[in-house]
């Protein structure tokens, strides 16, 4: 399925009463203002509507909104448990060595140390290796450069889990 057609599941999002709205969308991203942006651009014709929507919610939201959105991701290869979003985003780390997964602790720790939140990369399709050498890359970027890739990566996390939320079946989720 085309991200630009119209879907059964973008059809019964545009269709919900905004509280179970609300609540999807708060499972897709944490920020209250993000979601109100994407509420009140419904009904969405398309998926790309709905995604073009998020993305320029987004790139609007304030540094307070960013860090309520960062609020909702869990350190890298420490998914939430019974989270099953973080926990597919991350199958990179599932199977990492041990020695891996303990680098990344440290590296995890010495990033939130210097910028006040966690590593956020969009980790879906990602290596456990992938994400350790893009963490060490960004750790020496300045805070605002760093704030803007996180709004990046943000936005391609909101993506993915948007499309998913109107792609799949009632059954699915």
């Amino acid at each position: 399925m085309t991200s630009s057609s119209s879907t059964p599941g973008l059809a019964r999002f545009n269709a919900l009463r905004e509280q179970a709205a609300t609540a999807l969308l708060r499972e897709a991203c944490t920020s209250a203002e993000w979601g109100r942006r994407l509420l009140a651009g419904r009904p969405y014709a398309t998926v790309d509507d709905l995604l073009a929507a998020s993305d320029a919610a987004m790139a609007e939201l304030s540094e307070q909104d960013l860090a309520e959105a960062m609020a909702g991701h869990p350190p890298i290869g420490r998914p939430q448990p019974g989270d099953p979003t973080s926990a597919r985003e991350q199958r990179g780390m599932a199977g990492a060595s041990e020695r891996l997964k303990a680098e990344m602790l440290e590296l995890n720790l010495a990033y939130q140390e210097k910028f006040g939140h966690v590593f956020l990369i969009c980790a879906t399709g990602k290596t456990g290796e992938q994400m350790r050498d893009a963490v060490k890359e960004r750790i020496g970027n300045a805070p605002e450069q760093e704030r803007e890739i996180v709004r990046s990566e943000l936005g391609n996390i909101n993506r993915i889990r948007l499309t998913r939320l109107v792609e799949q079946e009632d059954d699915d989720r």
